[in-house]
């Protein structure tokens, strides 16, 4: 794709394509950012960051936005899609009012609307709307983290209400979102007791403060400096006999009566936990979006810093601009290749969301919560990375405060682990792919999936696609016909992933012979982790090429399709390894993987501002020193 006059691009034909199906919401909030002043909280110390971003959130809940998900019946939107976007658009800029946004009307609202009843619909919605009404979301414990199932915190029912309790100090509920300073009332997640038996975890609406101090029983403290999100003030919370009504009980899926009964439409305990658990996947959805969104605004930054900073000259006695250079090139072209790839994954996975409602089939929950474990783990690391590879393109003047890109690295780092931590939601992927959604897919425990591993024969585990036949069709054809042929790259990814889901089921109903499940999937931990991660692969890789299809604009379509092989082969390219020793790609065919992207990035590269622009971050979140000198 050799650039020719008459065959721009225009940005806003790109734009126009990535804002999809929430295009009107998305330039509404674009113009209201456009009016407003970002406040830099480099220069801050944390209370007065907590101060600012507290005063943006109250200006936020004076908007229709944070209401957006909620039922119109309690002065919500009923637009779910519409929701989940407004929140990501926050991660174009401080990601503490994002964060702390997040935390009071996706998770604190979310549990209160969706493991909630009328009841609680009709009390709280409406104040935790308007900002009235500040909550936390108290699920993490000092000694629980990613197991959830396990907390320790006990709310046990008695004299007609229950009484929580911090029986020891790895109970003690960490890093709690508007706790430290701001938080009201609390969502708090414990085991429920009654009648002197456990009933595994449920969710209660807990006071944590009354009148601006510590409610009595409750024992808050400050978590202090991070390495970022210094904005939100993240807190412990300790209880000591705090008694609560028996409305208390957030009580969709389970109730209690006054004599102390226990109820619940769902009578397995372990499907009743995970069906309450999988109705509040939307946080980890904005969290997912928000990382992409600020990975588009650091490569923004470090593309209009490539194209202005000249380093050593030519022969001529010409210096040279960055990104002109391959390595330069190499650094962020493919960078943003993957960053549009996760945005149409991202897109998608928001719509189905939306269109599945509250009420979906367990399977289509199933699915809907593997496809957010897995995009969240992959988004969130890309970010990691490319923020990274964004400082370093930028040098020293990356490093400095004033220049974006630090706190960009420091506030998301933590992405990676909250929202559930990447590895274990990677792990969720697989099990679920080879539990094949059965009708124990709430167990998902390692001997449930070791047995079922080994229970079935291998051969009906997957149904075979043509994908190989149409490698084997092409595995002659010259390179130039293969390297850019979509269906080439399609059906490498999912041969991919069909021969390692295969081979990990396989290893694990070879292993479980030995009797001990725990062993067999823990020596297969890396296979295991290698199947989320092509499946979530294959499924950006389908999500990007669709979207270059349904592209109106002729020559922002013909961008965009290059701008996918380009995902496409960076991609194999990383994997050459697994593909050389799986016989996917002959010695020549990877050598000919390299100089397709090399010759892409030379392509590309005429378009790298254009494609950045395309992401229409708002301008006075790229307003920094070094690219105005």
């Amino acid at each position: 794709m050799s650039r020719k006059p008459g065959d721009d691009v225009e940005a806003a034909a790109l734009t126009a394509v990535l804002d999809g199906r929430w295009a009107e919401l998305k330039r509404e909030v674009r113009a209201q950012m456009a009016q407003e002043t970002f406040l830099d909280p480099t220069e801050l110390d944390i209370e007065a960051h907590r101060a600012q971003v507290l005063e943006q959130l109250r200006a936020l809940a004076r908007t229709d936005r944070p209401g957006l998900g909620y039922d119109p019946a309690h002065g919500g939107g009923g637009d779910v899609g519409g929701s989940l976007t407004s929140f990501e658009m926050l991660g174009f800029g401080d990601l503490s009012l994002m964060v702390k946004a997040g935390v009071q009307w996706g998770l604190f609202g979310g549990a209160v609307q969706l493991l909630g009843t009328e009841r609680h619909h009709r009390e709280y919605l409406r104040r935790i709307t308007s900002g009235e009404l500040l909550g936390c979301f108290a699920m993490t414990e000092h000694g629980h983290g990613s197991d959830v199932q396990h907390l320790r915190t006990t709310a046990t029912f008695t004299d007609g209400g229950f009484v929580i309790d911090t029986p020891d100090e790895s109970a003690v509920k960490e890093y709690i979102g508007n706790a430290a300073r701001d938080g009201e009332l609390a969502v708090v997640f414990a085991q429920l007791i009654t009648g002197g038996e456990s009933r595994g975890v449920h969710a209660f609406l807990v006071p944590i403060r009354v009148g601006g101090e510590p409610a009595p029983g409750v024992t808050i403290t400050d978590c202090g400096r991070k390495a970022g999100l210094n904005g939100v003030d993240n807190g412990r919370l300790a209880f000591d006999g705090v008694r609560v009504g028996r409305a208390a009980l957030l009580n969709r899926f389970a109730d209690v009566a006054e004599d102390g009964t226990y109820s619940s439409p769902i009578e397995s305990d372990n499907r009743r936990f995970f069906t309450m658990l999988g109705t509040l996947i939307r946080g980890r959805i904005s969290v997912a979006g928000s990382a992409v969104n600020a990975t588009k605004r650091a490569l923004a930054v470090a593309v209009r810093y490539g194209e202005r900073r000249r380093q050593f000259f030519t022969p001529d006695g010409d210096e040279v601009v960055l990104l002109d250079y391959r390595a330069h090139q190499r650094k962020l072209l493919p960078a943003i290749a993957k960053t549009y790839a996760l945005h149409f994954a991202q897109e998608r996975l928001v719509s189905t969301v939306h269109d599945l409602g509250t009420e979906p089939a367990e399977h289509d929950q199933r699915e809907l919560e593997s496809r957010a474990a897995g995009i969240k783990a992959v988004a969130t690391w890309h970010a990691t990375r490319t923020i990274q590879t964004a400082r370093e393109a930028c040098g020293g003047a990356g490093y400095l405060a004033e220049n974006l890109l630090p706190a960009l690295k420091a506030d998301t780092d933590v992405f990676t682990t909250f929202e559930g931590d990447n590895t274990v939601l990677l792990q969720l992927v697989a099990k679920g792919l080879l539990t094949g959604y059965r009708d124990y897919f709430a167990d998902l425990s390692t001997l449930a999936t070791v047995r079922f591993a080994a229970e079935q024969l291998v051969e009906t585990l997957l149904e075979r696609t043509s994908a190989r036949k149409v490698l084997d069709r092409l595995a002659g054809a010259a390179d130039d016909e293969v390297l850019f042929d979509r269906e080439w790259h399609l059906r490498l990814f999912e041969d991919r992933e069909e021969h390692v889901l295969d081979g990990v089921a396989r290893r694990l109903r070879k292993a479980a012979e030995s009797g001990d499940a725990f062993a067999a999937f823990n020596d297969a931990q890396d296979h295991v982790l290698r199947t989320g991660r092509v499946h979530v692969d294959r499924l950006v890789l389908e999500a990007f090429a669709a979207a270059v299809d349904r592209c109106e604009d002729s020559a922002a379509a013909a961008l965009l399709g290059r701008l996918c092989d380009l995902y496409a082969l960076s991609d194999i390219e990383a994997d050459r390894a697994w593909f050389l020793e799986h016989g996917r790609l002959t010695s020549g065919r990877a050598k000919a993987v390299t100089a397709a992207v090399n010759t892409l990035c030379a392509e590309l590269r005429p378009y790298a501002r254009v494609l950045v622009d395309g992401f229409a971050v708002p301008e006075q979140f790229l307003r920094a020193p070094m690219l105005e000198s």
